[in-house]
């Protein structure tokens, strides 16, 4: 079996990568970025990849659905340090098979990797319950986002122009403009600045 993991954190790689290549059928294939991400994927086919959602540039929320777009049988796990979920429902709206948490037992990876490989489908329970019954609590500021939106707040976070948004994400710059205009209606900010804050706020960045 043929494991993709796209993170760019190298500590986070040197731990997946051993646990899933101790496995006897596993081999691992690494990338460190979402354009390189994309590049493996269709130079070596794996069997499931395991996308982180924020690095550097385009998030893996953006990845899944360009790799889905060329191949839309491709599985993907998104493995993030956000427990919040409605970055889990975002993941599983973008086509992503599977949604597993960085500060959970890494064991669940392999779990994850194993179920979706077998064409089944993995949330984490804590995950899955707080899905399922998420209309009992009060949602989160992020709820109304779609995963697009999550996508241009989290790059404002990081510092990003519209135009380099704009470029990023391939859409034109009136898109992008537009989607500010509707996030800010959505989440209460007045400007790009405030956007920026609620980002940083919710450790989207």
């Amino acid at each position: 079996m043929r494991v993709l993991i796209v993170d760019d954190h190298p500590i986070i790689v040197a731990g997946c990568s051993a646990m899933l290549a101790g496995e006897s059928d596993m081999e691992v294939i690494e990338a460190r970025d979402a354009e390189s991400g994309l590049a493996a994927y269709f130079a070596h086919r794996p069997d499931v990849a395991v996308v982180d959602i924020a690095m550097p540039g385009v998030s893996g929320l953006e990845l899944t659905r360009r790799i889905l777009e060329k191949d839309p049988n491709a599985r993907i796990v998104v493995f993030s340090m956000n427990d919040d979920p409605i970055f889990a429902a975002r993941a599983i709206e973008a086509g992503a098979k599977g949604y597993v948490t960085k500060n959970d037992d890494p064991y669940l990876l392999l779990e994850a990797v194993r179920e979706i490989a077998a064409g089944g489908v993995f949330l984490m329970p804590k995950i899955a319950n707080r899905l399922a019954f998420g209309k009992s609590g009060a949602p989160g500021p992020l709820a109304a986002l779609t995963a697009r939106e999550l996508e241009i707040l989290r790059m404002l976070g990081s510092g990003l122009g519209m135009g380099e948004i704009a470029e990023a994400t391939q859409v034109s710059y009136k898109t992008i403009a537009n989607s500010c205009s509707i996030m800010k209606r959505k989440l209460g900010a007045r400007t790009p600045m405030e956007l920026m804050r609620i980002a940083l706020e919710q450790k989207l960045a």
